[in-house]
């Protein structure tokens, strides 16, 4: 076998027999291995995505005022920040509230140190005197999101909120010392204080007002120790002073003097230790009752391997029981990321190993068990090394990086496969020595081999570059499938022919595939060689023609539904209650309790954790939306875990949907709103259906705005209808005499700061203690059975400048007037924001969307936009944000990498075939995938969703590289002196193993990632268009390449 050797043929030359290989096999083991040990696991994967919020307090003002005054330019010059993607404001009372949302990809670090230098490099555009506070900058990423949530409840009524409040904080410190955890908090917590509470009679009897109280209770607080006092000749440390340690202290200060006598502070105030006036309330329930609880969230570093950060949290806990945590505490773990992680891996792993078992266990029927040996440890090796690659490019192990490696399975054996089939056929003619003929075997398949792996690559790689969020949470397919083909290539020259020569056996075959001839030859025949071939070949193109119009039909015709991603089966979801604005938290909790009552009846349900006047522990969905923002008396939520996915019938998104209609009116009995959110299977957004109202005044916005609502409240089966507008209510305006305030010479401030403190409380100074994490706050205010009636309040006194005291009555007067709406704004331009949900039989967002606009153009014939925003100034607007932009982004970039992805196989078939015409013919078979991948979704009642298009993508390497392979032995028969007609049949004969082992394995691989609810889509994708496809390739291919080499050859004639 004197043939000159191209590159492939060498390679295994060179390594066939060296001492090398076995040993790079070794290696290539053991690297996968130690990133296995190494890699983070994680559920999701890690995505840089980072927010500021930006606030800026401007106590009393109005939100216009704010819109005006601090808003605007704030907004001005944030917008000029490198990297900002979208900025979000809310002027509201007493301040603003700044979103910046930066670019996907852009870090942490670089974003907060932007934001700082932006903002305070440019601190002019603050105004001056007018009361507007310093901006505080929160810089939040996914990071912020917690791993575990562990609620502390009391089922025995032994212990109060206060109590179990200290007990959170002893384990605050405790967990932090774990490496890997980082934001540590509880919520729900009641922190004790030292309770004054002010009887305004005694005040008044004793002559003390408010001004004395902030006047004297700090002087009494003060220590200096930096002092030094030499004694004979020696310096001693001098400290001067004591702190308040014990409440007996604060009882005994003397804060006046009445008829020659010390006035206390306990003559004129109760002083206790207490809790503030409750804000929130954490409760934890279940089918046994519902108990008093406080949450703890622990959040971890980026990068740490949530698992074991996890595990580790979990085990401090086991050890703290009966120290930090006494005995009638319960421990529960409400949250846990690292367990769901866990399980998702150890799932994937295990789905892994039985795609490689069941491609091994193909090869091992169609080709024998010497060669199945081979094949699979191609595969092994080269998922193994894939893995290193994987955490050497910094992604973690996780759901999609995993499933990156199952769907990769069925393209990553097909180098090895190739190779090994064309080995095995040549050991079949029996003509020359094992080692003589694995060389030539690697080499007549090596050039179509390396053509079509790159082809398979130019298709996966632009994926990576899609935008948004979609980008990189997918990015581990594209990226991890590429670098496991070119690896598989590199196994395939390398490792599979020194494997075959020590393991097949070279003996003589009888002659095989007549079989396959004489099937190939009654197909191709009508085709190619038969009078009526023209004719034929007609029919045969109508045929797949009316197919692929068909395929078509049925996403247009909605018989598939296209959604960006369908929902996966979680083992939660979270119930978002609003109650009307200034709702007392007693009533939130009550409708909580109700909700909470209806869960009991859902058999999934484990349990529930109630979080009224607060936000539960946010997931990534929250952290996009802003949940953790919801701290109003008004607001609450429900945390709601459900059983295992094995221990239950029904999927998470089903008991979801179907709990809404129940909970709708709950809520709507105490004229509340409520949303069931379910874990988002993607990237989030602000609202599956977001309309943004945008127009030229604030008053027409408004207005505008509460018609879209009420279009979609008419449209049918479109849930969760909110909008981003305050319901007016009232308020009580004190409105102060300034003329008379001036005249008995009492200051401005100190009535607001007096009324300020009796009513909503005010620390004074803080009570020192060595045993307490945070500070205990001394704080004044008037007595509950003061506050009950505002003249109570109003009947204390004020000192003047001169001494005197006088009643607040003498000085205000109260009125009660309406409150300003809050306004908002999108990328500097004022809008409304009216939200929604789609729950019908479609279930897809975009659908109900297209509905409503359609209601929007006939009721109220707004101008809509889809795709920009519109400018607000000359007329009413309404633009589409939501999933809408992820989808509509998502699908245009993915069709953009299509494109990529096309005009690359195009010019590396170019350059291998040196012809235009050729790699048409090579491409001819992508829109055939169609005709598999529409209807297989139509036939399991599947959504076409992402990760459907990314199958659709993958799939066109994967077919081109079976157009190759038929084209490729074509043309060396051809060469070989064949007839054209004979070399077109003879190469659906002899390519179709190889082509439907190649085939069958990418299906085997899809197959193990059929179950899951995000990723089927792709495996419908693949598994239909694969079986469609290639059946059609097999015939198409070489009959239009005999088409067109036929009309060639004639005019060379």
């Amino acid at each position: 076998m004197q043939t000159r050797l191209g590159i492939a043929g060498r390679i295994a030359a060179a390594f066939q027999h060296s001492a090398m290989t076995p040993l790079l096999a070794l290696v290539g083991l053991l690297m996968g291995l130690f990133a296995i040990i190494i890699t983070p696991k994680e559920e999701e994967p890690q995505i840089d995505v980072t927010f500021a919020d930006v606030y800026i307090p401007f106590p009393g003002a109005s939100p216009r005022e704010v819109e005006s005054l601090v808003t605007t330019p704030a907004e001005q010059v944030i917008s000029a920040i490198e990297g900002i993607d979208k900025i979000y404001s809310f002027s509201q009372h007493d301040g603003a509230v700044i979103v910046a949302i930066f670019k996907v990809g852009v870090s942490r670090n670089d974003a907060v140190v932007r934001i700082y230098n932006q903002l305070y490099s440019n601190k002019d555009w603050m105004p001056r005197g007018v009361g507007v506070g310093e901006p505080i900058i929160k810089p939040r990423g996914i990071e912020d999101v917690p791993i575990i949530a562990i609620t502390l409840a009391d089922k025995t009524g032994h212990f109060n909120q206060q109590q179990l409040t200290q007990v959170a904080h002893g384990l605050e410190t405790e967990l932090k010392r774990i490496t890997g955890t980082r934001d540590i908090y509880t919520i729900g917590g009641q922190n004790t204080i030292v309770d004054v509470r002010l009887d305004p009679t005694k005040m008044n009897s004793f002559g003390i007002t408010i001004d004395q109280l902030n006047l004297y209770l700090p002087m009494a607080n003060q220590s200096s120790s930096m002092l030094r006092l030499t004694h004979d000749n020696q310096a001693f440390p001098l400290k001067i002073g004591q702190f308040l340690t014990h409440i007996d202290q604060v009882k005994q200060l003397v804060i006046g003097v009445h008829q020659g006598k010390p006035v206390y502070l306990a003559d004129v105030a109760s002083v206790s230790f207490g809790i503030n006036t409750p804000t929130q309330h954490v409760w934890t329930g279940n089918r046994d009752g519902i108990h008093p609880a406080v949450t703890i969230a622990v959040a971890k570093k980026n990068g740490e391997n949530a698992v074991q950060v996890a595990k580790a949290v979990e085990a401090r806990l086991v050890s703290l029981e009966n120290q930090l945590i006494p005995q009638g505490i319960e421990v529960e773990i409400t949250r846990d990321y690292g367990q769901t992680a866990a399980d998702k891996s150890n799932t994937l792993i295990g789905k892994l190993a039985f795609a490689t078992t069941a491609v091994v266990i193909l090869v091992l029927f169609t080709m024998g068990w010497r060669e199945s040996i081979v094949v699979g440890m191609a595969i092994i090796i080269t998922l193994m090394i894939t893995l290193f690659a994987s955490w050497a490019w910094g992604f973690t192990l996780n759901r999609v990086s995993l499933f990156a490696l199952i769907f990769s399975i069925g393209i990553l054996v097909d180098d090895a496969i190739v190779v090994v089939e064309n080995i095995h056929r040549h050991m079949a003619f029996g003509k020359h020595k094992l080692a003589e003929l694995i060389p030539s075997a690697v080499d007549e398949v090596g050039g179509p081999t390396i053509l079509a792996t790159l082809t398979v690559i130019a298709a996966l790689l632009p994926m990576a570059f899609v935008s948004g969020l979609m980008g990189p949470y997918m990015s581990p397919i594209p990226i991890n499938a590429s670098i496991g083909m070119l690896i598989s290539l590199a196994v395939a020259f390398v490792l599979s022919p020194w494997l075959a020569g020590k393991l097949l056996k070279a003996v003589n075959h009888p002659k095989q595939g007549r079989a396959t001839d004489s099937l190939f030859h009654k197909i191709m025949s009508p085709f190619v060689t038969a009078p009526k071939q023209r004719r034929n070949r007609r029919f045969l193109l109508l045929t797949i023609l009316a197919l692929i119009i068909g395929s078509i039909l049925l996403p247009i015709l909605q018989v598939v539904v296209l959604k960006m991603l369908p929902f996966d089966n979680k083992s939660e979801f979270q119930i978002v209650l609003d109650m009307p604005e200034g709702s007392a938290l007693e009533k939130t909790q009550r409708v909580l309790f109700e909700m909470g009552a209806a869960l009991n009846q859902v058999p999934e349900v484990r349990d529930y954790q109630i979080y009224a006047g607060t936000a539960a522990p946010i997931n990534f969905n929250g952290l996009v939306r802003h949940y953790f923002m919801r701290s109003q008396s008004h607001q609450g939520d429900i945390q709601v875990n459900l059983l295992g996915r094995k221990q239950r019938h029904r999927n998470s998104h089903t008991i979801a949907r179907q709990l809404r209609p129940q909970l709708n009116q709950i809520a709507q009995r105490f004229g509340g709103k409520v949303k069931v959110v379910e874990v988002p299977p993607g990237p989030p957004v602000w609202s599956p259906i977001l309309a943004e109202v945008y127009g030229p005044t604030t008053e027409i916005r408004h207005a505008a705005a509460r018609q879209v609502r009420e279009i979609f409240r008419q449209t049918q089966d479109i849930v969760d209808v909110d909008i981003y507008l305050p319901e007016l209510h009232q308020q009580w305006q004190v409105v102060i005499d300034r003329s008379k305030a001036a005249l008995w010479q009492v200051p401005y401030a100190s009535i607001v700061d007096t009324l300020a403190t009796a009513i909503g409380g005010k620390p004074i100074t803080y009570l020192h203690s060595e045993h307490s994490k945070y500070p205990i706050p001394i704080q004044i205010q008037a007595a509950e059975t003061a506050k009950v009636r505002l003249e109570l309040v109003l009947n204390m006194k004020v000192s003047s400048q001169t001494g005197v005291a006088y009643r607040l009555s003498d000085l205000v007067e109260v009125s009660q007037t309406g409150m300003d709406d809050y306004l908002v704004h999108k990328n500097l331009v004022p809008m409304v924001m009216v939200v929604g949900d789609m729950a019908g039989e479609l279930d897809s967002p975009l659908y109900g969307m297209f509905v409503i606009g359609h209601a929007l153009d006939q009721q109220m014939g707004l101008d809509q936009y889809y795709t920009q925003q519109p400018d607000g100034l000359s007329a009413i607007a309404v633009a589409w944000d939501g999933e809408w932009t992820v989808t509509y982004e998502t699908f245009r970039d993915m069709g953009i990498a299509y494109a990529v992805g096309m005009l690359l196989i195009y010019l590396l078939v170019v350059a291998q075939f040196k012809s235009y015409i050729v790699p048409l013919i090579i491409m001819a078979p992508i829109p055939l995938t169609i005709i598999g991948v529409m209807p297989g979704h139509a036939l399991l009642g599947a959504q076409f969703t992402a990760t459907s298009m990314i199958g659709m993508i993958a799939l066109a390497g994967i077919i081109v590289r079976n157009s190759i392979l038929l084209v490729d032995f074509i043309n060396q028969q051809f060469e070989l002196g064949c007839e054209l007609s004979e070399a077109v049949i003879q190469s659906a004969a002899v390519r179709a193993k190889p082509i439907m082992l190649t085939g069958f394995a990418a299906m085997i691989g899809a197959l193990f990632i059929l179950d899951d609810p995000i990723f089927n889509g792709l495996a419908i994708s693949l598994i239909f268009g694969i079986f469609v496809s290639t059946l059609l390739t097999l015939v198409v291919i070489p009959v239009l390449y005999y088409v067109v080499m036929q009309q060639r050859l004639a005019r060379n004639k």
